[in-house]
This record gives structure tokens, sequence and C-alpha cells, in this order.
């Protein structure tokens, strides 16, 4: 196996009226081989269970110490297998797999590469034959375990691109065996999510090798599925299952799907997958899975509840039992409380998305705790791979920075996600960086952005309302007149709107433009002649005498046009400014 098999968050409810089958199919290791074969069919606990009995009765063969560790490793037992590699590395057993067996626990501690890497090329080494017609090259099934050994857990852990070059030497070196080439294909994974291609070639290589490997057809079906192709990733999970209808992954994968879309299929799959999984915490676990995707809230909790206080009370999963249904049954504080103990222990490289995306919901819900959500949402950037994921993850940022009113971080995680995506905008992009320079009170950055706003979009209102808002922001004493380009070029584009039902309202927007730029060019450039320009597009756009536009132009117009004309000696001059309100104030 090349990596544990991980069982992802909860999604929505399904009620699923059945009786959940608890026969499981039970086997253990009696050769090596049949230990790899449960490894890969995610039965680790079978495995382990085999794999220790071989140990145990031969614990100096270097065969025996590496595939137990394997099993632990699948466990999750870092400790355990660290210290089963190091006691027969102390005993002398200075075999390459060992070697192999310790870098691949040196990489999921987190330690340093190099020295894993170092490791790994001693095991090459001294595996490279001597003599022979295989003189100077490397063991494959040892360049096999390096591959295996960077494959495991996060993107972050390992170097996938030095273990596919393994991995190939290692390919052209044993032509039948197919888990290297499945092993290629995670490794390949690791690197992205646009790698999957790589990866599926990969995999059909391993079935060239292999046409009844169910693991490969499985892993090509995976890929499918997160790109949400149900034809394609349903056809390659069928074919899985008719090579070997025990794998048990295959109805995991298809239970979470079918949960929320079709009752039946995700029954019929639940039932499957319990039937042939090992019996162990994770089945325990998806047991009580069901019962709150069925609705059955307090029941689910009972159930973690006996976990919680049972064998499996350091399972890694089972608080996310108690966020998911205390947050469904409204207790936020409670379900904020197991989020902070999963994420306090969990290892970093068993959290999934769904694991973010509960703690983000049920924290945003809870005021004073949004700075908390975005350090979450930070460590799902820093381990996701997928730029679709990021972006989605620093979208979510930026909505919550919005919440705390910090308008500049906001706009800053908004032009981060778009970077991201390579720069390409939908409009509702353009909308809320524009928005957000009007409340961060970055007028001239929120004019130059609604420029570009309009350049992208010119048929859409928003980019010539956010302009004009920011620049009547920006016209003082000491910008004096910078608005009135803004106010014409949202009159230009009101006027070319030939909607029925927008007419009277852009009649109206154009004539509170034209107040302001009556004012501007009478109180402040003192432009009399402009200012009666003005009142004449006023009068255009409501002709009709009487009426409350038309009249206010009519009086402004002539009491302009007498402020130009010379006054007699005894008068007193007429006032110069048109009346200070405008119809309708």
């Amino acid at each position: 196996m090349t990596s544990k098999l991980k069982f992802p968050g909860m999604k929505k409810a399904v009620v699923l009226l059945f009786a959940v089958v608890l026969a499981v199919n039970v086997s253990t290791a009696q050769t090596i081989a049949d230990g790899i074969k449960l490894l890969n069919y995610g039965k680790n606990k079978s495995a382990a269970d085999g794999l220790k009995k071989i140990y145990d009765a031969n614990s100096k063969d270097p065969q025996n110490i590496y595939w137990y560790g394997q099993a632990l490793l699948a466990q999750d037992d870092v400790k355990g297998a660290k210290a089963l590699y190091q006691k027969a590395l102390q005993e002398g057993v200075n075999d390459p797999f060992v070697l192999v067996g310790m870098g691949h626990v040196e990489l999921l501690e987190g330690g340093d590469l190099n020295s894993a890497k170092q490791k790994f090329e001693q095991a090459i080494t001294m595996s490279t034959e001597t003599k022979g017609k295989n003189k100077n090259k490397p063991n494959a099934s040892v360049l096999n375990a390096i591959g295996r050994a960077n494959a495991d857990g996060g993107s972050k852990i390992g170097d996938p691109v030095y273990a596919i070059d393994k991995l190939k030497q290692a390919a052209a070196l044993d032509l039948t065996n197919p888990d290297i080439y499945i092993n290629i294909g995670v490794n390949y994974l690791k690197l992205g999510g646009e790698n999957g291609g790589e990866a599926v070639k990969a995999y059909q290589e391993a079935l060239t090798r292999d046409p009844k490997n169910a693991r490969a057809m499985y892993s090509i079906g995976k890929i499918y599925q997160s790109q949400n192709n149900p034809d394609v990733f349903n056809q390659h999970y069928t074919s899985a299952i008719t090579a070997d209808p025990t794998f048990a992954p295959v109805y995991y994968s298809l239970y979470n799907y079918y949960s929320n879309r079709d009752v039946n299929k995700a029954k019929e799959n639940l039932e499957k997958y319990v039937q042939y999984a090992d019996k162990e915490c994770a089945t325990d676990y998806l047991y009580a899975d069901y019962l709150f995707r069925a609705g059955k809230y307090q029941e689910s909790l009972e159930k973690a509840k006996a976990m919680e206080t049972g064998e499996c009370k350091t399972y890694y999963q089972t608080p996310l039992l108690f966020v998911y249904n205390y947050d469904r049954l409204g207790d936020s504080i409670q379900a904020k409380s197991y989020v902070e103990k999963y994420f306090a222990s969990v290892p970093k490289n068993k959290i999934v998305a769904d694991n973010y995306d509960i703690a983000v919901r049920v924290l945003s819900k809870i005021a004073g705790s949004e700075q908390t959500a975005i350090d979450y949402l930070k460590l799902a950037i820093a381990g996701d791979t997928s730029v679709n994921n990021k972006s989605v993850y620093m979208n979510q940022i930026a909505d919550l920075y919005g919440k705390l009113k910090n308008s500049t971080e906001q706009i800053n995680w908004l032009q981060q996600s778009i970077q991201l995506k390579g720069g390409s905008m939908t409009e509702a992009d353009y909308y809320k960086i524009s928005d957000n320079l009007l409340k961060a009170k970055d007028y001239a950055g929120a004019m130059a952005f609604s420029q570009k706003y309009m350049q992208a979009f010119p048929t859409k209102p928003q980019p010539y309302y956010f302009n004009v808002r920011a620049a009547k922001a920006l016209d003082t004493t000491s910008n004096p007149g910078i608005a009135v380009e803004a106010l014409n070029q949202q009159n230009d584009y009101l006027a070319k709107d030939s909607i029925v039902a927008n007419v009277e309202k852009n009649k109206k927007l154009i004539f509170n433009n034209y107040y302001y730029l009556l004012k501007y060019y009478n109180d402040v450039a003192k432009d009399v002649p402009k200012a009666i320009e003005i009142t004449d597009k006023m009068l255009a756009l409501y002709p009709n005498v009487g009426g409350e536009e038309n009249t206010f132009a009519t009086q402004t117009k002539d009491a302009l046009i007498k402020s130009t004309k010379p006054q007699p000696a005894a008068q007193k001059p007429a006032p110069k400014a048109p009346p200070t309100k405008k119809p309708g104030k």
C-alpha cells in the first residue's frame, strides 16, 4: 500500500432506512504477500496482525521487519515502526529495506528530507549488484520501497519528483510488478491535481502488468471522482468490483458519493464496505457517520461517546463526530470545543478539505472566532495542492476579514485568490474588490480599479457606480472637479441603456448627476456659461413644462442668465448661485 486509506469528513445528511450490516470478513496475513495485499486493500489491522506473527516467527529477517513496520505505519503507529527499525539496526540487521523503513519514518516525522534521502541512497548502494547480469544495477524492490515511502503522507511530505525518478528506474528493471506504477501514480498526485493525467497513465501501466488489479482501477476512478465525472468514475469503480468484489475502498468511496444523492445505492455500498473492511475504529466511525447522515443525531452522539470512552478514544476522527452532531443540533459552543480538540491532536497529513469546511462553518457562527477560523484556513492553504481549493479557502478568508471589517486584508486575500487562478477575474471579483476599496477609503485605488472594471464589463452599471462614489469622495478643495469625468462617464453609460424598464430610473440618475455638475461649474469653477449648458441638458431630459425637474431647470437657467447681465447701479445684483435644493429635496 502506498498511502494509508483516508476517510474524509462527513457530508450532508441523508435518510437511509436500513440496518447496517456489521458482519466483517476477518482475515490475516499468512505470508508477506498476503500482508501486502491486505495493506493494498486498506485492511491495515488484519495486515498488522498477520505480519506481526510472521515477524515474531523470525524477527531477524529484513523483509519481515520491513513489512511489519509498513503495517504499523499504515495504522499511524509511527513510533512503533521507528522503534522496530531502530531495534533491527541495533541488533545488526543492517539491510537496505530497514534503511528505507527508517527513511520513511523520518519523512513522516517531518524530519530533514536530505537526511532521509541519504538513507535511501545508502540503501540503493547496498543493494546494487556487483556481479552477474545485473552488475551495477540497483535492486528494483528497494527502489520501489523508496517510491512508496515518498508517496506516503500529505503533499508536504517527501519528494515526489525524486521518487518518480527512482520508480521509473525500478519499472525498467522489474517488468512485472504493478505496484511500481501505482506508486508512480500516487507521487504524481502529490505534485498537484494538474498531474492527474500523468497519474492515470501510471495506473493504466499498472493494469497492463496486472489487468485485474482492482486497486489500479479504483485509483483511476478516484481521480475522475475528484473531477466530478460520475459516468467515468462509475465505469472504473465497476471494473474494480468486477475484478475483486472484496475490494472494500471502492464501496466506501461510492457510499460517500451516493449518501446525499441516491438512498438505495448509498445503503448498498455501505453494507458492502462494512462486510469486507476490517472491524476497527474506522468502521465504528463510519457507522456513527451513517447515523449522522440519516438524521439520527442523538444516536450518532451516543456512538461517538462510546468510542470516546472505549478502545477508539484515541482515534483521530472521533472528535469530528461531536463537531458535526453538535453543529447540527445547534450547540455551537460544544461544536467549537471539539473543533479545537480535533485540530490540536490530529496529524496534519490526516486533515482533509471537509475538516476545514466544518471548522470554518462552526467558528463563523461564534462572534470573536473569526481569526481562529482564518488561521485554520491558512493551514488548509499550506497543506493543499489543488489550485481550486486554495482559491476557495482564500475567498473564505476574505469573507471572514469582511466580517471583521478589515477591508485592507479582505482585498489582499481576494487579490491573492485571483493571482493564484492566473489573474482571470469574474465580475464578482471586480465587484468585491471595488466595494472593499471603497470601504477601506482607498478612493484613488477604487477609481483606478473601477476603470479596469469598466473595460472588462462595459455593459454593467456597477463599475460606473463605484467610480462615481470614489470620485465624489475625492472631490474636495484639494481635488476640485475630479468627479466631473466620472459623472460624465456614468451619464454616457446610462444614456445608452435602452431597456424600457430602466428609462425613468436612468433619467433620474442622469438628472442628479447634472445637478452635481451644475453646482460644481457655478459654485466652484465659476463657469456660468458651462452651468447654463448643464441646465439645457436638464431641460432636454425633462422637456415637459410644469414638471418638477423642468421647473427647476428653467428657473435655474433664468437666474444664471440674469447673473451674466449688467445690473443698473441703483439695483442690487441678482443672485448668482442656483437654488441649493434640487427637485425632490
